[in-house]
């Protein structure tokens, strides 16, 4: 059965200051860890309780996953996968207190957020997906979030050699039917994070939690 580890959670708050504030979750890549995208949190928007959550499958020693890569494996191994990790996730927030939750994923964790955007629909304010694709999957969630299209930025490089076109295109296709999107496009931006994407990032999160 595949969990979340709570103890391998970064919180940005102790417990007793989490309550009434919105919570955002941090989804890291593939082939990274939990301490990765929690880096970024002292350049994130302040009013949210940040958590990085550790991806459930491990590849070696201080290395995760939340699904096998599709070069690897059949694509429905792959969407199989990462279904169950949405699920394991979604466990693992209801354990949680927040007055609203977003979400945050960067490669891989970015295809996780829109995974958990399909597995309940109605659960997110938001999703932001860097430099990450939507997982090829005819999942029946679909269908309610094509009507209620959440908010999602997707932002990503020109000069990104990791995901590969396939992936950008049916993104392309998928996002805009299924959410309301703001997606962003940065010149001679490799497979990464930069400054001025982070500044489009704390200006879509404030306006969605305003």
């Amino acid at each position: 059965m595949v969990t979340i580890d709570p103890a391998a959670v970064l919180w940005s708050a102790p417990e007793r200051e989490r309550a009434d504030r919105p919570l955002l979750v941090l989804l890291h890549g593939f082939g990274s860890h939990e301490g990765d995208l929690f880096g970024l949190s002292p350049q994130l928007p302040l009013g949210p309780v940040i958590a990085s959550v550790r991806a459930p499958l491990t590849l070696q020693q201080g290395s995760y996953s939340w699904a096998p890569l599709a070069s690897q494996v059949d694509p429905v191994e792959v969407a199989s996968a990462a279904n169950d990790a949405a699920r394991a996730i979604l466990d693992w927030l209801d354990t949680t207190e927040s007055t609203s939750v977003g979400l945050l994923g960067f490669s891989q964790g970015g295809a996780m957020a829109m995974q958990l955007l399909r597995n309940a629909p109605d659960r997110f304010a938001f999703a932001v997906n860097l430099s990450g694709f939507a997982v090829l999957d005819q999942h029946p969630g679909d269908a309610e979030l094509a009507t209620r299209k959440p908010p999602v930025f997707w932002g990503r490089g020109t000069l990104d050699q990791v995901i590969t076109p396939d992936k950008i295109a049916y993104t392309e296709e998928w996002l805009p039917e299924h959410s309301t999107l703001t997606a962003r496009i940065y010149e001679e931006l490799p497979h990464s994070i930069a400054r001025p994407e982070l500044d489009d990032v704390n200006a879509f999160i404030r306006s969605v939690w305003n």
